[in-house]
């Protein structure tokens, strides 16, 4: 059966999407005719629209006609604009019990010595300031020729980044870059870790270790490179600490774990006119079988559900609970009025191409990502999760910062949706790269872990999808290689969230 040539999301929307590129004159729902050539992933009005007047997709407002249009036209940023409007928060109106599967499903992790569940046996080397970074890939090369002999242990991760000096002592953005260090350190996918510091920064080993609670052991030695009398002694000392660990990091053995102990993580980037329809909802359905397993779901990127947060409000399970979603939403319109910068900043130019138009639109089809089941809580960047469910960590919508944030958290595997064709990795968690569309899929397949365009070609459901990215989640939580991870990506997308002003 050939598909029709739009996609129809909800009976009241006056919009529908272009499942190929439309041109001129083209029927495309009853006798309205597309006016104008419609690229893929695009929006067609499917009735007449006065100036002011709200357009509806999702069965939800993503703009406002910028002057009468008519039936045909193609809905887009040059006569679609943002506009304020009521949102209906309706505090836990959606909340509903959850229908968990028992026995759950399992995967084959490793099991550490805390209790915790890893789905990768890495070893990290994190640095508290930029002038580190450097040493740290020194250590780095000097033994991966050594793990040849140990192939139970993934590779040795070089965590670098831009601040750590020039920056407040304390406040706001030291306690993030203190607690996403620490995430990092504590990680179960870190086998070992060196703490790596220059010694004069501002962010000083000692106040980050004290501050997170973190404690000098054979698995973790914090190393300052003045105090070590420079970069070669500095590397000498870390490759024979870490060689010592080699073969007990390596003695590790995979065992049946229940989906229970999965942290995943929610991303999308490069995202189209088909991320709310196919790989985000998808991911949904995946999120949900998740969830049922007794498994965690984070979703972020506060930016990137502005306009859909009234969908979160209405799923929390306390007012308690929803009212830290609007708190944070409250906080990023603040920032952005101190700042300079405006909500609707996003879309990015990939995402206007391939046919989302506002934020509002954006957002919609990003929340699609958390499924359907309870909002269980909400963290601040970075915080250790530990709620069971589907929960929220507030997060700018710059994926790398993201998803830095959600590995702190604990994440230890992650699902990313694109449309346009990110090529995240995120090491020390494994990332799944998800395609919109077919087109995508095929032109990037090194790239692309799954196709979720099969329901854009009407050849899949999205709760058949949804099966296969769960399945495909647990696979790689038992050690299958993502195609990031075959490419060896994920060593410089470690960014964790600059706040402040840089001094």
């Amino acid at each position: 059966m050939t598909a029709p040539l739009t996609i129809r999301l909800h009976p009241s929307d006056n919009v529908v999407v272009a499942r190929m590129d439309i041109l001129p004159g083209t029927k495309v729902e009853g006798e309205v005719a597309a006016a104008t050539r419609v690229p893929p992933g695009h929006k067609i009005l499917t009735m007449s629209v006065k100036k002011g007047e709200p357009l509806r997709k999702y069965n939800q407002i993503i703009g406002f006609a910028t002057d009468d249009l008519a039936a045909g036209a193609h809905i887009h940023t040059h006569n679609c604009v943002m506009g304020d409007f009521e949102r209906d928060y309706a505090f836990c109106a959606d909340a509903h019990p959850t229908d968990f599967i028992v026995p759950p499903a399992t995967f084959q992790g490793y099991r550490r010595a805390d209790g915790r569940a890893a789905t990768r046996n890495y070893i990290g080397i994190v640095t508290t300031v930029n002038c580190s970074a450097a040493t740290s890939r020194m250590i780095a090369s000097r033994l991966a020729p050594l793990l040849e002999e140990f192939p139970d242990i993934d590779g040795i991760v070089p965590l670098t980044h831009g601040g750590g000096c020039g920056m407040a002592a304390s406040g706001l953005e030291m306690d993030v870059l203190r607690r996403t260090l620490a995430g990092y350190t504590k990680h179960p996918n870190m086998a070992a870790v060196v703490v790596l510091g220059l010694g004069c920064e501002t962010n000083q080993i000692s106040g980050l270790m004290n501050a997170e609670g973190l404690k000098e052991g054979p698995k973790l030695i914090p190393m300052a490179i003045q105090d070590e009398g420079g970069v070669s002694k500095t590397v000498n000392r870390a490759v024979g600490f870490l060689k010592e660990i080699l073969p007990e990091a390596n003695a590790v053995k995979r065992e049946p774990i229940p989906a229970s102990e999965l942290i995943l993580a929610l991303q999308c980037g490069g995202s189209d006119g088909y991320s709310g329809i196919s790989a985000n909802p998808a991911l949904g359905a995946a999120v949900d079988l998740l969830v049922r397993n007794g498994g965690t779901a984070v979703l972020s990127e506060t930016p990137e559900i502005y306009g859909a947060e009234h969908l979160l409000t209405r799923r929390a399970v306390s007012k308690e609970v929803g009212e830290k979603i609007v708190e944070r939403i409250r906080w990023w319109e603040d920032h952005c009025a101190r700042t300079g910068g405006e909500m609707n900043n996003n879309p990015s130019p990939g995402n206007k191409a391939g046919g989302l138009t506002t934020i509002l639109e954006k957002s919609l089809g990003a929340v699609a990502k958390g499924g359907t089941t309870n909002l269980v809580d909400v963290y601040k960047y970075a915080e250790p999760i530990t709620a069971k469910g589907f929960v929220y960590m507030d997060s700018p919508g710059y994926d790398p910062v993201s998803a830095t944030g959600q590995v702190a958290g604990g994440a230890n595997v992650l699902c990313f949706t694109t449309g346009r064709g990110s090529v995240f990795g995120c090491k020390p968690t494994p990332s799944l790269k998800l395609a919109t569309n077919t087109s995508l899929y095929r032109r990037m397949t090194d790239d692309m872990d799954i196709n979720c365009g099969t329901i854009v070609d009407g050849e899949e459901t999205i709760q058949e999808n949804g099966r296969r990215i769960f399945d495909l989640i647990l696979a790689t939580a038992s050690g299958q290689k993502t195609k990031s991870e075959v490419l060896g990506i994920g060593d410089d997308e470690f960014e964790p969230w600059k706040i402040g002003a840089t001094m």
